[in-house]
């Protein structure tokens, strides 16, 4: 605002103007960043409406054809479950777009009475073999995201596994609706 008064008594100086326009793109882009991490959707409507507001905006955003396979029945789960799913996708779409060099991706979720499973597939270079084993077989990480997925899945009771499919990889997370799930929701919040 005081940028604003000033620019408005002074002048006009390209500095300033471009000082301007600079702060407004970053208050711009802060805004998202923060709405993108924890969209209110997400408590308003849930994992599946959150997720599809997601994947279309990551699409546009990326350049990368999502196939999106998600009931719309799917109804609330606990507020856990639903921030654990999020935070899985959001990584999983974020390493695709890092690192695969693929240009589409398949996500799926899978609602069952005392279970969820959302599976992530991309098409492209895949994680070298001895990494993937090394993860998978030793639980020895190579990158922070995916270390932090496995962590929160573990934390939710639920399995996290990553699958070779030639092109690509698949990463997929089944997490538990039972009392384990459900207790966890106070730290969640």
């Amino acid at each position: 605002m005081n940028l604003d008064m000033f620019s408005n008594s002074q002048p006009a100086d390209r500095l300033l103007t471009e000082a301007i326009q600079l702060l407004d793109q970053s208050i711009a882009e802060t805004r998202t960043i923060s709405h993108l991490l924890h969209p209110p959707l997400l408590d308003e409507a849930g994992f599946s409406s959150a997720a599809k507001w997601y994947l279309e905006g990551f699409a546009q955003r990326s350049g990368i054809e999502v196939k999106m396979d998600l009931p719309d029945n799917v109804g609330r789960m606990p507020k856990s479950i639903e921030l654990g799913l999020f935070r899985v996708l959001q990584e999983s779409l974020t390493n695709i777009h890092r690192h695969s060099g693929s240009s589409r991706a398949d996500v799926a979720l899978k609602v069952f009475p005392d279970k969820v499973i959302l599976e992530v597939r991309d098409y492209g270079k895949g994680i070298p073999r001895e990494l993937l084993e090394n993860f998978r077989t030793k639980g020895i990480s190579f990158g922070v995201g995916l270390a932090g997925i496995r962590e929160r899945v573990r934390e939710l009771g639920g399995d996290f596994d990553i699958q070779d499919k030639t092109p690509g990889n698949s990463i997929s997370v089944t997490l538990p609706f039972a009392a384990k799930g459900e207790a966890t929701d106070a730290a969640a919040d």
